[in-house]
């Protein structure tokens, strides 16, 4: 295996087979190292390779792409560092996307990011719910947010608002799932695995999980 600390972006993808146009390759570039320029100030990443941004980052929102239709409106909520949303934005630029924290700090870092790399993104400072009680979305993007019992809660007012979650959880998914139904909040709601990929440096699975209303219920 190459020397991770002397790696290009294009090593890291390649080992992982993962193949991106140049064009998307470079500002995926840009990306990485502002956010890691940015990371000296702020904690946005708990990464500083591109090894780590590739199977953590890129490998994670790629996972989510393939389920998000064409020109649909997206919220990326609670982004942190701007995954998965900048990461989906450089890969499928049809998509309207959009990014949110509840951290000012944060949302304002991430603004400044897109700014320097060049995209038009909009950012949203604040709680997710109080922008999706304002504004319309297909899809709800989330991943390391929190528990599903409080995401389930945060967001069951609002599903005139949205059409869908998803949801990039690890294997307490499955505990989740039986703490949310215990508490009665899936009931309406069904909640199906799309995808599961391997954990980086584990034996346990990554899985996309979609949560949307059942269909008497639309």
């Amino acid at each position: 295996m190459n020397d991770t600390q002397t790696d290009t972006l294009r090593d890291a993808l390649t080992r992982h087979a993962i193949d991106l146009p140049d064009d998307q390759i470079e500002l995926l570039d840009r990306y990485c190292r502002s956010l890691w320029s940015w990371n000296e100030k702020l904690n946005l990443t708990r990464h500083t390779d591109y090894e780590k941004f590739v199977t953590r980052d890129v490998v994670d929102s790629l996972a989510l792409e393939p389920f998000i239709d064409a020109g649909d409106r997206v919220l990326d909520v609670g982004t942190g560092g701007g995954v998965p949303g900048i990461v989906l934005a450089v890969v499928r630029p049809d998509l309207e996307l959009s990014l949110c924290d509840s951290m000012a700090k944060k949302a304002k870092v991430v603004e400044t990011i897109v700014g320097e790399i060049g995209l038009k993104l909009p950012v949203h400072h604040g709680p997710a719910q109080e922008l999706v009680a304002q504004q319309s979305f297909n899809t709800l993007v989330m991943r390391a947010v929190a528990p599903l019992s409080k995401i389930l809660r945060w967001f069951g007012p609002h599903w005139d608002h949205f059409d869908r979650m998803l949801i990039i959880k690890g294997p307490a998914w499955l505990e989740e799932r039986k703490d949310a139904r215990a508490a009665g909040l899936l009931r309406n709601l069904d909640l199906r695995k799309l995808a599961g990929y391997p954990l980086p440096g584990s034996e346990s699975e990554s899985v996309v999980l979609s949560i949307s209303p059942k269909s008497e219920f639309v």
